[in-house]
């Protein structure tokens, strides 16, 4: 029992000491100078230590998204509609190594070996370059199809950004068809492949890209071409004489009237002979008009020496007119209702 009581008056005796600012001031300056020179070192080393994490910064890059597929078999297989498409990976580096990278040079993989056919929801692998390290990635799973590859072989078409309204432009290309290969669902939609248009002057030529078009005329993503790209040659050496002439319509016969009309193209190029194309004015065009809405083509009538180089249509609404009936003359009479 004593002994606990001197123990307990031993602490409160220390205690007290520290309370006393004179006690505390020479406990601090007591052995200053190795106290300051093992801070210094302590310091010293927490700085080298830590140095290369201080100097690692942060930095994001948007990275496409990689299909990875070794599934065997007789079919080949293709992915589409990947959602989303890229990935937004945050690396952490140092900041000269951050400057050499891109998107381009980070892989994010999806791997859908064994998937079965249809869609799927796959998570992604992110393969950081050396002296990086992944933060943190968004979004960390993709979704998409997966489908029987598919290749057609279509005609391609020659795209002009702006056909001569003055003179005839005639083009080669070579080779005159390409295949198209997918995913069997995006291949399926691939009406057309024309050329991107590229201005040429006579005897020019370029290699230009080609370009899949679904029914409506937008293009298609996911799909590849073979050959990739085509060579257009302009073969006209000089120029001929064209006028773009407006289309103007036959009117419609009695009982029926146009609340439409939609006509592709509105003018028309024709050539001609110079003396006969200073004449011409207005292309005059022929159609079948009936009740309802309709596509019809347009029969134009060129004068002789003359010749179109578009094909018209146009887009029609026709309704009936009622004829309203004539009023009758009042009926004269003797005044007591009787007929004369």
């Amino acid at each position: 029992m004593s002994g606990s009581n001197s123990h307990d008056g031993g602490l409160w005796s220390a205690a007290q000491r520290w309370l006393r600012p004179r006690y505390v001031w020479g406990r601090v300056i007591h052995n200053l100078l190795p106290k300051v020179l093992s801070l210094v070192v302590a310091l010293t080393l927490w700085f080298v230590a830590t140095a290369d994490r201080r100097a690692n910064v942060e930095q994001g890059f948007d990275v496409p998204v990689t299909v990875r597929d070794t599934t065997g078999g007789q079919t080949r297989r293709a992915t589409s509609d990947l959602n989303p498409g890229t990935v937004r990976v945050t690396l952490s580096g140092r900041p000269e190594r951050l400057r050499e990278l891109s998107g381009e040079t980070i892989e994010a993989v999806v791997d859908v070996t064994g998937v079965p056919e249809g869609s799927f929801n796959r998570p992604i692998a992110v393969q950081v370059p050396g002296g990086t390290t992944l933060r943190r990635q968004a979004p960390e799973r993709v979704q998409g199809f997966v489908d029987a590859q598919l290749t057609r072989t279509l005609a391609i078409t020659l795209s002009v950004a702006s056909p001569s309204d003055t003179s005839l432009l005639r083009y080669d290309v070579a080779p005159a068809q390409a295949t198209v290969s997918g995913a069997g669902r995006v291949v399926a939609t691939v009406r057309r492949l024309i050329t991107s248009p590229a201005p040429l002057l006579p005897g020019e030529a370029s290699e230009v890209k080609l370009i899949a078009l679904d029914e409506k005329g937008d293009p298609v993503e996911g799909v590849q071409t073979s050959p990739a790209s085509v060579t257009v040659r302009r073969i006209d050496t000089g120029e001929l004489p064209v006028k773009s002439l407006r289309v103007v319509l036959n009117d419609a016969p009695a009982g029926l009237r146009v609340t439409a009309v939609s006509i592709q193209p509105s003018t028309v190029r024709v050539v001609a002979a110079p003396e006969l194309l200073g004449r011409l004015r207005e292309a005059a065009g022929s159609v079948t008009y009936r009740v309802g809405t309709y596509t019809a083509p347009v029969t134009l009538k060129i004068p002789a020496g003359a010749q179109a180089l578009e094909e018209v249509s146009v887009r029609l609404t026709v309704e009936r007119v009622v004829p309203i009936p004539a009023a009758r003359p009042p009926v004269s009479g003797t005044g007591n209702g009787d007929a004369p």
